[in-house]
């Protein structure tokens, strides 16, 4: 993949960035598995820019300008996000879609198991994602603009239809298990109960930004995935990371003392966040994280995808990350039998 023209992205700053001033210097975050993320730094400050990875993509992946303008609809809201400053829809500017926002400052935990920090400053981090998720689903869509975000009917059903298409067109290898749970999925769905909400899509620790010395959430990141949809997909989303093993691959909190480290277990932060929101638990639960491993399976299958034709960010994070596929399949499985 090649590095990011420089030259051109800096000429483009100069007529799109208000304020901007060179020299521009370029560095590429390791994060971004989907959409290639780079810091820039300018006389007139830091900024981070988003773009579409090269080569071919699935429909309707890597959507960076529904970031742009997620984020941009959020600015002033309860809900932290960077501020956004300019999009370029001109592919030959760098080769593909791109924007430029501000760059937030704070920390990035990369683990929700936070090595390094003390039971009392996990267990306010906790309740302040709790809480943020919260405010995600509580945005009035008709006054910051979002009303049309998404698609209207059944949400579980049209990412069923999405997800399970995105998988078939990124399948390299039979898996018996994820043709299992894609068919029941479909089978044991539940009825559509008119919920609609704005959805992050991705909500997990290593997606946000925190106060350096403090709780407080300053960002939440990486928006490609969002929609207008069911909240508790986001919810679920939360807890199916929280099943897989602990560390900088899986990310999860499998095997852990929770209490000793002063997280919350599975049911208490789905309380904190009912609570937050004022409603009562969710029923069948267990469907909407089988659900949530589908749908990361079917996201590990493209970045696998990628990697093996040559368009993966970081390829050799790709291949593991995708190896964990047909785990998240028999996950998935599972939890449907909860």
């Amino acid at each position: 993949m090649s590095e990011l023209d420089r030259q051109a992205v800096a000429a483009w700053m100069e007529d799109n960035i208000p304020g901007y001033a060179g020299p521009l210097s370029v560095t590429k975050f390791e994060i971004g598995q989907s959409n290639p993320t780079y810091r820039l730094n300018a006389g007139s400050g830091s900024y981070v820019l988003r773009r579409k990875p090269e080569g071919a993509l699935l429909k309707s992946a890597h959507a960076v300008d529904r970031e742009f303008r997620v984020q941009r609809a959020l600015w002033d809201s309860d809900v932290p996000v960077p501020r956004v400053i300019a999009l370029c829809e001109d592919e030959s500017v760098i080769g593909s879609m791109f924007y430029v926002m501000e760059h937030v400052s704070g920390r990035s935990l990369d683990e929700p198991a936070m090595p390094g920090l003390v039971p009392g400053e996990r267990a306010d981090i906790m309740a302040e994602m709790a809480r943020v998720l919260a405010a995600i689903h509580e945005v009035d869509l008709e006054a910051v603009g979002l009303s049309d975000y998404g698609p209207p009917g059944h949400y579980y059903a049209r990412q069923l239809k999405r997800w399970a298409g995105q998988y078939a067109a990124s399948e390299t290898e039979s898996l018996p298990a994820m043709d299992r749970l894609i068919a029941r999925l479909g089978e044991e769905m539940p009825e559509d109960d008119g919920t609609r909400t704005l959805v992050h899509g991705d909500y997990r620790i290593d997606n946000m930004l925190f106060e350096t010395e403090g709780a407080r959430a300053t960002a939440v990141l990486d928006w490609e995935l969002s929609t207008l949809g069911h909240p508790f997909a986001d919810l679920a989303g939360v807890v199916m990371q929280w099943q897989m093993p602990p560390g900088a691959e899986g990310r999860g909190l499998a095997g852990l003392d929770r209490r000793v480290l002063g997280l919350p277990t599975d049911e208490e932060f789905v309380g904190a966040y009912c609570a937050a929101r004022g409603i009562a638990r969710p029923a069948r639960f267990g469907y909407y994280v089988a659900f949530a491993f589908f749908r990361m399976g079917a996201i590990l299958q493209g970045v696998k995808k990628r990697a093996l034709d040559g368009n993966a960010s970081n390829p050799e994070s790709a291949l593991r990350l995708g190896a964990y596929v047909p785990r998240f399949a028999e996950m998935g499985l599972e939890w449907l039998d909860r």
